[in-house]
Parts: C-alpha cells; structure tokens; sequence
C-alpha cells in the first residue's frame, strides 16, 4: 500500500465528525432548553395545554371510525399500484425491444391491474367506500 491512498478507516473521518456535530447539536439544544426551562416563571395559564385558541374540553383524542382506516389502507394499496406500474412504464418500449420477453412484460402487468380490479370490485360490493354506513 503506498502512502497516497488513505486506508479504508480513513475515509470515514468526515462521517464520524458530521455524526458527532449531528449528536452534539441536538444533545446542545435539549441541554439548554433544560437550563433556561428552570429559570423560566410559569403559572396555570402557561401550564395549560392550548389548541386553535380554545380551552381543552373532553378527551385529547378523538376516535374514529374503522371505515376511515380501512379507506386509507384501500388508499394505500392503490400507490402501490403506481409505485409498481410506473418504472414498468418507463422501461416498457426497451423491454419490448426483446422478442423473448414480448408477451411476458405486458401479460404480466394485465395481471396484476387484473388482480388489482377484482380487489376493487370487492371493496366496491362490499360498500367499503361509502362512508354513511
């Protein structure tokens, strides 16, 4: 090894040094919002919890109903479905490019948005979507 070429161990410095600026600025800024915390004068009114310029009345949070998680589960499922169609997109004329592989790439997309459907249409007869009930 000659002695133009940093060892391996090296070239971490810069990382060790950003991960210690990172540590010592966050372990910095709680240490001093301790200290001028305790010199602070607080009472009641500044003790107390505040939201939109209304007194906290009731419970902190709200419940909501189980059609609101499953709307945003379905809502979730259907971005993974453009997170998957759209690098298809992208490369779907190079992959066409190869005679093997023509009626895989656009049989194994039909699919999928196949199975992805029937998962819709389940949703839909189900009334997963309608919210008054």
């Amino acid at each position: 090894m000659d002695q133009t070429t940093p060892s391996q161990l090296a070239q971490y410095i810069p990382v060790l040094f950003l991960l210690a600026a990172a540590v010592g600025f966050a372990g910095g800024t709680l240490l001093v919002s301790v200290l001028l915390g305790k010199f602070a004068k607080s009472n009641k009114a500044k003790d107390a919890a505040y939201e939109c310029g209304k007194d906290p009345i009731g419970e902190g949070g709200g419940r909501f109903s189980v059609k609101f998680y499953l709307v945003a589960m379905l809502f979730i499922l259907f971005d993974i479905e453009v997170v998957f169609m759209y690098p298809w997109a992208v490369v779907y004329r190079d992959l066409l490019a190869e005679h093997a592989t023509r009626n895989l790439v656009l049989g194994s997309m039909i699919s999928f948005l196949g199975i992805l459907f029937a998962g819709y249409i389940y949703a839909l007869k189900k009334k997963a979507f309608d919210w008054k009930t």
